[in-house]
Formats: C-alpha cells, structure tokens, sequence
C-alpha cells in the first residue's frame, strides 16, 4: 500500500496525511499483537505480512497462562484440547505420568490461532494487507523525507513494482530469519534447530492421547521431544541445539518410532530454528523496534515462544505509539529505551532463569526428570508455571531449594 492509498484510507490531511502512525511488519502472534495494542489507541495502523493467511507454522501450539493473559481482551482460543496430564519420559526410560484437577495448558493449531490474533488486531482498526514482503526499512537518506520518517520498502515480486510505505515507527515482528531483526542489530547466542510432524491418527490413538501430553528430555544435551494431541491428529516435534541436524533428525525417528506411530503418513513435516537473544542485544535503531521472535525473545530451556510473542508485541505496540508521536530525536531514542527496560525487566529477567534451567538440564537431564515426577514440589510448581500462577523468576526467588539447584550453575 502506497502513501496515497494511505490518505485514501482515511488517514487525514495536511502534510502527515500520506504517513502510517505504525507499521507493523509481520502478522505472526507478536506482530498481531503489536498491531492490535498500537489500533486500539485510536492510531493509524498497517500490519504487513509476506504470507497469505491463515498459513502453516512449525510449533507445538501449547497456550500457557501467561499467553492467556496477554491475548486481547474477549479473544476466544480455538483450543483443540486441554491438557490436565503430563507424561515424562527420560529419553523413553523411567516414564512416568502427572496430572492436575485444573487445566495446565491448552492446545491451538497455529494457522487459526494467528488468523483469529490477525483478525483481532483488524477489528481493533489496523489495516491489513497480506501477500507483501519487505525487503528493508530506510531511515536515512534521499528516500526518507523527513527524521520522523521511516521508510518501508515493499520489494517487487515480479508482479508489481516496488513501492515505499510511509510510518512515523515501525515494528519488526518478521520471524526468527529477520530482515528488521538485522537492520536493528540483534544479537543472538543460543540458535536451536526444532523438527515436527503433524500426524493425523485413528479415533482410537486419539482417545489415549486426549487432555495429555508427553514429554521426552531427549538424549542430545537440552534436548526434548513432545507429542501434542489436536483432536484427529496429533503434534509431535523435538527441538535441541543447532550443529548436528542428523542426530535431531534420528531423535525425532526414533521418538516417532518408540511411540507406535511410524505406520501413520505425517500430513505435514517441517523443521525451524529457533534464536534467543544475547543479554546486550539491541531492542531498537531510531524509530524501529523489534519484537518475539525478531528479537530473539523466548524462554531458552523450553524455547517456548508465544507468550514471549505477544507479551513483547503488546509492548512493542504500546512503545510504537508513543514513537510516533515523538517530535525529534530525543524524545523517540527516550521511548525506545523505556521500551527495551520494560522486555528486560519483564521477559529478560526469565530469559536468565531459563539460560541457567538450560544449563543445569543439559548436565543434569535425570535429576529434572526426578524432580518432576517424584517431588511434590517440583510439580507443583510445574503447575504453576504452565497455568501462569508462577514465573521461573518468581520460582528462583521463592523456592530455596530450586535456589540452590541454580546455584550450582553458578559455582560451576
């Protein structure tokens, strides 16, 4: 969409009249989010996507507490289960299972969870357009008309020329590959490589997997296998650390193997990389911010990414605003700070915890699963954490004895 079409838009008059107040570059959970948070405010909104909705995603799908909390007020999940059971398994061994009175999670396909956040943020009054990739932001030179200017560049696609859209901030939630991520300057220091199966399933294999979960701490270091019932298919991955893509993909085999579903043909097969972001990794550049998992944000030992997507991205629409309203350099730099403080005191503090669970997980594998399936405790806190009564922060500062486990990562 051009600047005239945004004036066409309604997007008002005088000289800003062919200026976005936000774009918004990707329309996964945290660029939906982001959209939604900066609409609401009453703002002109565009939110961009590469893809043509809805569109398959590599994820597991699990819904916690804390994604719960973040979702825009009245949204409905469309669960495809509820989870009051957990199975652990230590790389098959010593399998044991847990369950809850209360519901731990639920379970969403992708395609219509983002497609209903997508819809959201539409009716909240952003503007969207599908079909469009990017292929860079501009905030200097002869192409920028003025400091309170970003420039987005829509790339030709061989069907239509190359176009520039006009906005006064910009957020960069274009996946973990992306172009805003690396314009901004984010850092990564954890890169994992996760591999899935979508396996549609008998009614009968459904029924022994509805309302439980399994999960398998796998025999690569930090790694782990999950199955994620979904109805009359069934959600089965492993993820652990990028290098040694042949050993991950023999995990997965062998994990699909030992649970009796190797006779069923996967609907889809697909694999991703996930990216944390280093401790000193940039949040923002001028006018442009980056948010989920364009700014490497997710929990590092389960990587576990949506509540991250949409808490940062209701954030980074709440910042983007004041951004664009933001008269001179200053005041926009003042913004983009108090933006980063606020993922860092909030999302970065368990990013810590979660690095230093990473690292007590990948020499201790057993003594976690020990913990959880024989420690009252343990799983309680489980619980908790699943169902967004506890954070891992909360868990450290809380629990002495989840302190003292840490603590030997530390001494290490």
């Amino acid at each position: 969409m051009s600047g005239a079409q945004a004036q066409d838009s309604g997007a008002g008059d005088g000289e800003t009249s062919s200026v976005w107040d936000v774009v918004v570059i990707g329309a996964g959970p945290a660029g939906a989010s982001a959209a939604h948070a900066a609409a609401v405010t009453g703002r002109r909104v565009l939110l961009l996507e590469k893809a043509e909705l809805p569109r398959y995603k590599t994820c597991g799908g699990g819904i916690i507490g804390y994604s719960r909390d973040a979702l825009p007020p009245g949204f409905e999940l469309p669960l495809r289960d509820r989870v009051h059971a957990v199975t652990f398994s230590l790389n098959g061994r010593l399998t044991r299972t847990k369950r809850s009175r209360h519901m731990l999670f639920g379970l969403i396909n992708r395609p219509e969870f983002d497609a209903g956040l997508v819809d959201a943020a539409r009716a909240a009054g952003a503007e969207v357009r599908t079909g469009v990739t990017v292929s860079r932001v501009e905030q200097h030179g002869p192409g920028v008309p003025d400091r309170r200017t970003v420039a987005v560049i829509v790339g030709s696609d061989g069907k239509r020329a190359e176009e520039v859209v006009y906005a006064r901030s910009v957020v960069g939630a274009d996946g973990s590959a992306s172009r805003i991520g690396a314009h901004v300057g984010v850092k990564l220091d954890q890169v994992d490589l996760g591999l899935e199966s979508e396996i549609p399933v008998p009614a009968s294999v459904a029924e022994d997997w509805a309302g439980r979960v399994l999960i398998d701490w796998g025999p690569l270091p930090g790694s782990y296998g999950w199955v994620f019932p979904k109805g009359d298919s069934l959600t089965v991955g492993v993820i652990s650390a990028r290098g040694d893509g042949g050993a991950t993909k023999r995990y997965l085999d062998d994990f699909i193997a030992r649970l009796g579903l190797a006779g069923f043909e996967p609907s889809v097969s697909s694999g991703h990389l996930t990216r944390c972001r280093a401790d000193d990794s940039p949040l923002s550049r001028g006018r442009v911010l980056v948010c989920g998992d364009a700014a490497g944000l997710l929990e590092p030992w389960t990587r576990e990414g949506i509540s991250y997507a949409l808490r940062s991205g209701r954030l980074a629409g709440e910042w983007a605003v004041r951004i664009a309203e933001s008269h001179d350099a200053v005041d926009a730099r003042r913004q983009a700070l108090n933006y980063a403080f606020a993922v860092k005191a909030g999302l970065g503090v368990e990013m810590g915890v979660g690095r230093r669970m990473l690292t007590l997980f990948e020499r201790r594998p057993g003594l976690l699963h020990a913990a959880l399936t024989t420690f009252p405790p343990a799983w309680r806190a489980f619980v908790g954490i699943t169902r967004g009564k506890l954070s891992l922060a909360e868990l450290v500062r809380n629990h002495p004895l989840a302190r003292r486990a840490l603590g030997t990562v530390d001494r290490a």
